[in-house]
């Protein structure tokens, strides 16, 4: 459904065929609205993301064996974000969480899918997903929608502004309740103050007024994208393929517990934590900005004649000018100067690691410095 929003003045609305059709791209001056994003405070319609409620007496210990995430003891008024895996530990979707007035939001990107659990597999929407694991449960899934949607408040001023007319969570994932209805959640975000207000959809447009009219300058999801990439948050689809696991998008701990069990894929999660290591990691791609044409989703990363990554999100920032999330192999160095892009199509061009986007080298496995010291004695 395309949000009412995209009637508000200068609002563009994004290309069909990008992942956030549907809402506003800009209004105007994309990086304006970056700058403001890092100076004041902008709010950005991702009224098309989906929202997912789930009632029920048993809805802790049912999500608790459907998700990643360790979530039985989630209290009211605090949220999380949780992935679904499949049976091989890859990444099937990501999402955020919030323990709200006895039901448990789970809000993810449009058209989200899970590997079905039938033995032929294939994919099904989320909400599918999750009817096929209810079983006997005392838990009601259900597509809300058509009742909430999501706007992301962005910015340092943020806190201040919305103080005007409801509280404000203090910290990281904490839920607060929003008047007339809805909930504002906290989304860590590096350095940047981000909160989700996900408010009743018939209200849409009269929330992006009062905080428009507050002093919250409109953005649209191009400077939100930019914004995530810098910040390392990764985006299933786009910095993902069909082998992308928990541990080499950094959401090991964030989405994904590794001391529960009881959830499909937790054996990998387990096994790469304890004994292993994951065979890539994501990082943070500086691209060469002088040409026209850059790299897209999907494309090859090269080292010489070989390919080492693959190419995420892609991004102009602000600032930095073009970037891109990225997968690479461990094993390929990341002071070394890389090629991005698929040359066939003459949009390779030179690449190179940021340093400090690079994951801390945790050492030695706890399962493997286990097993040594038992073979030791």
């Amino acid at each position: 459904m395309s949000s009412p929003l995209l009637q508000q003045p200068g609002a563009v609305p994004a290309p069909e065929d990008s992942p956030d059709a549907g809402v506003p791209w800009h209004f105007g001056d994309p990086f304006a609205e970056q700058r403001s994003a890092t100076r004041s405070a902008v709010v950005v319609d991702r009224s098309h993301r989906q929202v997912i409620a789930v009632p029920g007496e048993e809805r802790l210990s049912w999500l608790h064996l459907v998700l990643s995430q360790h979530v039985s003891e989630l209290p009211e008024g605090r949220g999380t974000e949780a992935l679904v895996l499949d049976s091989n530990g890859h990444v099937d979707c990501h999402m955020l969480v919030a323990h709200h007035e006895g039901v448990v939001y789970l809000d993810t990107d449009p058209g989200a899918q899970a590997t079905s659990a039938l033995p032929k597999g294939g994919k099904q929407s989320l909400l599918e997903y999750l009817e096929a694991m209810r079983f006997w449960s005392k838990v009601e899934p259900r597509d809300a929608s058509a009742e909430f949607a999501v706007l992301t408040v962005v910015g340092p001023d943020a806190p201040g502004l919305l103080e005007q007319f409801t509280a404000v969570p203090k910290q990281p994932y904490e839920v607060v309740a929003l008047p007339g209805g809805g909930f504002a959640r906290q989304v860590p975000f590096r350095s940047l103050y981000t909160a989700d207000l996900v408010v009743p959809r018939a209200s849409l447009a009269e929330w992006w007024i009062k905080l428009t009219d507050a002093g919250i300058r409109p953005a649209g999801t191009l400077a939100h994208e930019a914004l995530r990439v810098e910040a390392l948050r990764p985006r299933v689809g786009l910095d993902t393929d069909d082998r992308a696991i928990p541990h080499e998008l950094g959401w090991i701990d964030v989405a994904a517990h590794v001391a529960k069990g009881c959830y499909r894929g937790q054996e990998t999660v387990a096994k790469v934590h304890n004994v292993g290591k994951p065979p890539r990691r994501m990082v943070l791609l500086h691209l060469d900005g002088s040409v026209e044409v850059q790299p897209e989703t999907g494309d090859p990363v090269r080292l010489g004649e070989r390919q080492v990554g693959r190419v995420g999100s892609v991004v102009q920032h602000h600032e930095l000018g073009p970037i891109a999330l990225a997968l690479l192999k461990r094993t390929a160095p990341v002071d070394a100067e890389l090629m991005a892009g698929d040359p066939e199509q003459d949009r390779a061009v030179a690449a190179a690691v940021d340093p400090d986007s690079v994951p801390p080298d945790t050492g030695e496995p706890p399962g493997r410095a286990a097993m040594r010291g038992l073979r030791g004695r």
